[in-house]
């Protein structure tokens, strides 16, 4: 059965990323995934939009999928349908580097999630970044 992380390897996980990958970002204020990519941006983190659908979110530039970002990121920030998830881990997986992947909450893929940890990343599931921030290190950052 699959496991997140303890308190002390998320705070790590918070303490020390600066560039977030957020795949399915919208542009749109009231949505849940623009929401929480503007609080992580206020706190510090460089926020990269992956979503085809849009040219830009939060004054970045959007990218259609991951492997077109140019540089590599500390997190990789989920918020798709479950059932999206394992493309978006076999695309996390053909990256030349390997980043946190952080499913938010109500992203739930045990398989996919256990197949990432096999390969030895570390997987976040069910989550919410910026309750964890919260939670973990208010509002310092």
């Amino acid at each position: 059965m699959f496991q997140n992380p303890d308190d002390a390897i998320l705070k790590e996980i918070l303490s020390n990323s600066r560039r977030i990958a957020v795949v399915g970002l919208s542009n749109k204020p009231e949505r849940d995934s623009y929401r929480v990519a503007h609080y992580m941006k206020e706190r510090g983190y460089e926020i990269i939009p992956v979503n085809p659908m849009i040219h830009e979110a939060l004054g970045e530039r959007a990218y259609p999928e991951l492997r077109a970002i140019p540089h590599p990121v500390d997190v990789v920030n989920v918020f798709r349908r479950a059932e999206e998830v394992p493309e978006i881990i076999e695309a996390v997986l053909q990256l030349n580097f390997q980043p946190v992947i952080w499913l938010q909450l109500g992203v739930v893929h045990q398989e996919a999630a256990e197949k990432a940890r096999v390969r030895g990343l570390t997987v976040v599931m069910d989550r919410c970044l910026m309750v964890e921030h919260q939670r973990l290190l208010g509002d310092s950052c």
